[in-house]
């Protein structure tokens, strides 16, 4: 009997150490949902601001505004922690994209990242031209010289159906869906496949400089004026520039097409000036800190990517991330008391280029692989190498209690993925169970990608990404020239921040650090 009694005292203490703050969650409540400052950080970032492209002037700009933000939230040791090489910069300050014949209108037109000037207007017949593989290169050889090329584009994504709502939220169906465990842990490319995107992309730089083209118009993925704009060049100088490339709305793209199968005599005028930056090559991650208490040498990090691709203002990737981190920390600074683990927000850049700044931030305080022995494979991303090396700890390892991220644009949290790590699941149940009425339900096991979390777990640090709300990430805003503030949901933000805050809360202040998965292999 005492035997038994004494196991009951124990998982009763062990329940009620991870038994969710409700005190704290209330303060976070009402600080977060009644005294938001979401949408002035929005104004600030988004309108203030603009695009951030890492390596740009916008981006040291947001950088520097970050840091001074946070300094201006009651935030310790604010700074800027470099990292690089990256590469060149790049902005753009004009583009204009005309049919001239044989009608006159204004396109919808945005260069491409890393792309050269027209260095003044470029007047001429478009040829229409498939340049999809490497077959297609090798067959156009020697036709282009001189030549403004139309390139569609070849996605093989299937066209979006018009009666589908371009705003979307998910429903118990989809939400009970993401909480089973995805056996085939489904990527949207393999390695092989990035990597051979990767190859291409440089062969057809290549091809449309060595053949002198002078410039290319590419279809952009989307509708209603709306298109996916990222990079046609390279941040490193050494990489070939190709031509001056720019993209269009596929409904102008498709209506020049139209004209020029049927044989019309169509006409085109691009003119776009761009800038390369060569002075500083390193780019920058904003840190700051609330400083803990009696467990002050562990850590626990959440972030967000501050860089963006260019076309619109980078509201929903990932401005509505760096808001609702930036807000969380807020939150928690002005409650005014002190967690027992220091809280420290990262704000990323290089994410879109592959996750760049969270991996050197990570290599750099807490755990790196040894580089590969064969030349080819350093030349690689870190994703893409076949050679795996063996895993070098830093001190710090031991010291990072958990890192969370926001990245899927703007909309509410829904739960959050635990990466495979079952020791979490009950922790997480614990900590959203008084969070139902903000509609937090979900802790899956599953594991998702393609966001800074990532560099963290691929070292065997705890990192999760939060499960949002799509809203119009996929249809509207994901990397597109319409990603701009107007497209931000303001409770949604302030909902994110509250949740968030309150997860960092309560890992900062648990007895133990939050539970691990064997190191990788």
């Amino acid at each position: 009997m005492k035997k038994t009694f004494a196991i009951f005292l124990f998982a009763f203490a062990v329940l009620a150490a991870d038994s969710p703050d409700l005190t704290m969650q209330t303060r976070i409540r009402q600080e977060g949902l009644r005294n938001s400052k979401v949408m002035e950080i929005a104004t600030g970032l988004l309108d203030g601001i603009g695009a951030r492209l890492t390596g740009s002037p916008n981006m040291k700009r947001a950088n520097e505004w970050t840091r001074d933000k946070l300094t201006e939230f009651g935030l310790s040791n604010a700074h800027l922690e470099s990292w690089g090489p990256f590469g060149r910069g790049w902005s753009y300050e004009s583009c204009s994209v005309r049919m001239t014949s044989p009608d006159v209108v204004q396109l919808i037109a945005v260069p491409k990242a890393w792309s050269r000037a027209t260095n003044g207007a470029l007047r001429g017949r478009p040829v229409k031209v498939k340049l999809a593989t490497t077959e297609d290169l090798q067959k156009e050889k020697g036709k282009f010289a001189g030549k403004i090329l139309m390139i569609p584009d070849s996605s093989t994504q299937t066209p979006r159906s018009h009666t589908e709502a371009d705003f979307k939220r998910y429903d118990e169906k989809q939400l009970a869906e993401i909480e089973q465990y995805d056996v085939a842990e489904r990527v949207r490319f393999t390695p092989e496949e990035t990597a051979r995107r990767r190859l291409f992309r440089r062969e057809l730089a290549t091809f449309l400089e060595e053949e002198k083209v002078a410039a290319v118009i590419e279809e952009g993925r989307g509708d209603f004026g709306t298109m996916i704009v990222q990079q046609s060049g390279s941040q490193k100088a050494s990489d070939p520039q190709g031509a001056p490339t720019v993209t269009i709305a596929s409904e102008h793209f498709q209506r020049m097409a139209r004209l020029l199968d049927a044989g019309k005599d169509v006409e085109v005028e691009i003119d776009f000036k761009t800038t390369f930056y060569d002075q500083d090559p390193n780019a920058y991650n904003t840190i700051a800190e609330i400083p803990g208490t009696d467990k002050k040498n562990e850590i626990v990090m959440l972030g967000a990517h501050l860089d963006s691709w260019h076309a619109g203002t980078g509201a929903t990737d990932n401005g509505a991330g760096v808001i609702a981190t930036m807000e969380a920390v807020r939150i928690l600074k002005a409650i005014g008391i002190a967690p027992r683990r220091t809280i420290r927000i990262a704000l990323w850049s290089g994410e879109e280029q592959g996750l760049l700044g969270s991996r050197a931030y990570v290599a750099q305080h807490f755990a790196k692989r040894e580089d590969p022995k064969d030349p080819k494979q350093r030349e690689l991303p870190y994703s893409q190498r076949t050679e795996k090396t063996p895993l070098v700890l830093a001190q710090d390892h031991a010291r990072l209690s958990a890192y969370f991220n926001l990245d899927n644009g703007t909309g509410k949290v829904r739960g959050v993925y635990a990466q495979s790590n079952a020791a979490v699941r009950p922790l997480f149940e614990s900590w959203i169970g008084p969070l139902k009425d903000l509609d937090v339900t979900t802790v899956t096991m599953r594991n998702t990608s393609s966001t800074d979390h990532v560099s963290f777990d691929e070292v065997g640090l705890p990192g999760f990404q939060f499960v949002q709300d799509q809203i119009e990430y996929d249809t509207r805003t994901h990397h597109t020239n319409f990603d701009t503030y107007e497209r931000l949901q303001k409770e949604d933000l302030m909902q994110a921040a509250t949740v968030i805050a309150t997860f960092v809360w309560e890992t900062a202040n648990r007895p133990e650090m939050m539970p691990r998965k064997p190191l990788p292999q």
